[in-house]
């Protein structure tokens, strides 16, 4: 009896317990639930070497790589002026011609008519666009305003004066080469030009020889697949001239300039200076590569897929790639590369792309680094940007006007945006352009385990001296000339020696900025072919040689261009 009693009274008081037991429950659910909303999310990166993630913590962003974690502060720390460079005050651009040059009146020569097809994207016809005229001054002959490639990779059916101000381009030329719309009749019927490729940059003597000849004897040619035709060293004043097309005859057309002076104040608005980052991580341009970038079996297939499209594309070493610079940064490391070198998490951050491989989930990291991050398409509306957005050309004519007027232009490539940009900021004041240098920013990136913030930030800034966008940062003649237009930059010997004169310095000089880590660029004319004795191609588009590619390849050319 007394067990029965004792077996009742234990029932009795379980069944009294238990709201409580279901109430402390309840509690410690909630609690976890709410650590869980709270706690930061892990981000996946493109690390190329570990498995990363990064976390946002009130402002600070931590990278974790295996068992290190870099803590990045939202505040840079600098010891530098991160949006100007003092140097830039002694430089400036000049083009105009010499006196000897003579005009083009008394040098053009009757019944001689050059017409140019340019190739690939935008920022690849441009290049064609400036060296026309060149070709058709070393020729003594009437340019027709070339013609674009408009059955490209690119498919845009746009036509020069729909992208660019034709009547600009054709007078502000008209004392260096005579420029015609179309080419004129002759008996009444219409003139059919002899089509004909020149090879890759071509010098003076190679038009003269290989050229003129069949243009005295035909009267009009037709130059097809017109890019990097012309040779990267010319006397001065057709350097000159290139520089008088490209930074003031190639104008884009007025409502292109509308839209993207748009974009630009409304980036302005939002903030004093602001970043314009030219992305290129498209599927193509990977796979082409040939280089890894963290994602696994699974970009290992997609991207495998893409290269068997190209049977002349032989199986690359990653690691080799990587190791020579010839990978071009992920988000995530052009995050980095820009945070350590003293850009706050809190500036703005405008990104002109095309499609990115991978899609948000590798823009993730770069937007947590920073999170002020636009694009045209989250500037503007649908109704604004649909007179362009059919047209991939006018498309990238409103990036390049925003990159161009940013306080500070960075790419992940060395493509030709890249270059063009470089040198057009060099000839208008050297404004901030930086470019990874790729080499030595893929040890910095495989050794990030092993080392603190600081010193990361420490050995970013000094692997990027030299590739920052100051004046005579390169050395004369290296490099394409539309990226170091050094014969149409000019020092102001005056103001310099009262600078230098001074109490103290400001920034670094020339001698400062070269010493023994001047960008490794290659000479484009070391080729063997200038004089057009051979026709090896080369892909100028990524800033890499490939060898075994050439122009049975086109459409990959194209991919690669811009």
């Amino acid at each position: 009896m007394a067990f029965h009693r004792r077996r009742n009274h234990d029932y009795n008081r379980f069944w009294s317990i238990l709201p409580l037991i279901f109430s402390i429950s309840g509690a410690l659910l909630i609690l976890l639930a709410l650590l869980s909303f709270l706690a930061p999310t892990p981000i996946d990166s493109n690390n190329p070497q570990h498995t990363s993630s990064l976390y946002a913590r009130n402002g600070v962003v931590e990278d974790t790589i295996g068992q290190s974690v870099l803590h990045i502060p939202k505040k840079g720390r600098t010891d530098r002026d991160i949006w100007s460079s003092i140097n830039s005050l002694y430089y400036y651009g000049c083009s105009n011609a010499s006196i000897k040059f003579a005009n083009a009146d008394a040098v053009t020569q009757p019944n001689r008519y050059l017409l140019i097809v340019t190739s690939g994207g935008l920022n690849q016809q441009r290049t064609g666009i400036i060296d026309a005229v060149v070709a058709a001054r070393i020729l003594n002959a009437t340019l027709v305003v070339p013609r674009l490639d408009q059955k490209s990779f690119w498919k845009d059916s746009s036509d020069f004066s729909e992208i660019f101000d034709v009547d600009w381009y054709i007078s502000s030329l008209s004392k260096d080469v005579k420029i015609i719309k179309s080419l004129p009749k002759r008996g009444g019927k219409t003139w059919i030009p002899r089509n004909m490729r020149v090879p890759r940059k071509c010098s003076e003597r190679c038009y003269q020889n290989r050229i003129l000849p069949v243009l005295l004897k035909r009267h009009a040619i037709q130059l097809t697949k017109f890019d990097y035709r012309v040779a990267n060293r010319l006397d001065t004043q057709l350097q000159k001239l290139r520089c008088r097309v490209n930074y003031h005859a190639l104008k884009f057309t007025d409502p292109i300039l509308r839209m993207g002076e748009k974009l630009f104040h409304r980036m302005r608005m939002k903030s004093k200076h602001f970043i314009a980052l030219h992305l290129r991580f498209e599927p193509d341009m990977l796979a082409f590569s040939g280089c890894y970038y963290g994602g696994g079996d699974k970009e290992r297939k997609e991207l495998g897929a893409i290269r068997k499209r190209w049977k002349t594309l032989h199986v690359s070493n990653p690691d080799k790639e990587r190791r020579h610079g010839k990978c071009p940064l992920t988000p995530r490391e052009i995050g980095l590369m820009l945070r350590a070198l003293g850009y706050s998490s809190d500036i703005h951050i405008y990104v002109a792309s095309g499609e990115v491989y991978g899609g948000e989930e590798t823009l993730a990291p770069l937007k947590a680094l920073f999170p002020n991050f636009y694009t045209k398409e989250t500037l503007a509306s649908k109704e604004e940007l649909e007179p362009f957005s059919s047209f991939s050309s006018r498309m990238a004519a409103l990036d390049f006007i925003v990159c161009d007027e940013s306080d500070v232009f960075v790419a992940n490539n060395n493509g030709n945006m890249a270059r063009i940009l470089a040198g057009r900021r060099r000839y208008f004041g050297h404004k901030p352009t930086i470019r990874p240098n790729a080499k030595k920013l893929y040890r910095l990136f495989l050794n990030q385990t092993t080392m603190s913030w600081e010193a990361f930030t420490s050995k970013m800034r000094t692997y990027q001296r030299g590739f920052m966008g100051e004046p005579k940062e390169v050395r004369p003649g290296r490099g394409e000339f539309h990226e170091n237009p050094h014969t149409c930059i000019c020092e102001d010997s005056e103001a310099k020696a009262k600078k230098d004169s001074g109490p103290g310095k400001h920034g670094k000089g020339y001698d400062d900025v070269l010493g023994d880590d001047e960008p490794e660029l290659p000479d484009p004319d070391d080729d063997g072919y200038q004089d057009g004795s051979q026709e090896k191609e080369q892909f100028n588009g990524t800033g890499m040689d490939y060898d075994g590619i050439t122009n049975e390849d086109p459409e990959l050319e194209e991919i690669l261009s811009d």
